[in-house]
């Protein structure tokens, strides 16, 4: 071997030392990066602006990744966080949900009162249906005399839950051998002294009790005279 080749074979060796000086380098930057931001994870971003006082829903919220270390101590990692709650200001579309922004539904305003009712989980909004919704209450009742016709009612507009219960098994009275065992769910309401008569009047007399969820933000309020339907008056 001669002196050129010599050199050419000492350039290229320094040639992959500095290429694997350069790896190196390349590695121990992105290492030091990666201790230094850390673990990633799961925190929730703002669709579009919230309200104050507005009930919150799942729906509202986009999962984003990011950083552990770049998180505040108040972000919400886990959206079962949000049940039952309202926002307690303006929430901005595009800013991180923090525990701060949001604190538990009042269970009551003023003038109203918690009433208990039994729906049967086949007729009402099965699964939908948590703490925090808003629902009217439909039932519908047989006629007075044979000939009269049966009517389906809106009992209760805009009726917010405020707890759901465990899902049970109903007997029929010994009295009835006609019905079978059904599933019903104990569904609370906030009602106004109204609204808790008749509600549970509904509940009492009716052959059939439904519930309709209001999507969130909605007034859904029905004029008297809509409230009533029979089959042979429809147009």
């Amino acid at each position: 071997m001669n002196s050129r080749q010599r050199r050419g074979v000492i350039l290229l060796l320094l040639s992959v030392l500095c290429a694997l000086g350069a790896f190196a380098g390349v590695l121990s930057v992105i290492n030091d990066v990666k201790s230094k931001v850390g673990p990633e994870v799961t925190a929730y971003r703002l669709k579009s602006d919230v309200q104050p006082y507005t009930s919150l829903t799942a729906g509202q919220f986009e999962k984003t990744e990011m950083p552990e270390r770049w998180l505040s101590e108040t972000a919400v990692t886990d959206l079962s966080q949000i049940r039952g709650k309202i926002a307690v200001t303006t929430l901005k579309a595009g800013s991180l949900l923090q525990s701060d922004m949001i604190v538990d539904q009042p269970a009551l305003q003023p003038g109203q009162q918690e009433v208990a009712i039994m729906i049967d989980a086949a007729t009402g909004v099965a699964g939908k249906i948590t703490p925090g919704s808003t629902v009217n209450v439909y039932a519908t009742f047989e006629g007075q005399r044979e000939q009269d016709p049966a009517q389906s009612k809106i009992i209760v507009t805009n009726a917010r839950v405020i707890d759901v219960g465990e899902l049970t098994a109903l007997k029929p009275d010994d009295s009835d051998n006609t019905r079978q065992e059904t599933d019903a769910v104990p569904i609370t309401f906030a009602l106004t002294t109204v609204d808790a008569q008749r509600i549970t009047y509904a509940e009492s007399f009716a052959e059939e009790v439904r519930l309709a969820l209001v999507a969130p933000g909605t007034d859904t309020t029905v004029p008297e005279q809509d409230r009533t339907y029979e089959l042979a008056k429809d147009k």
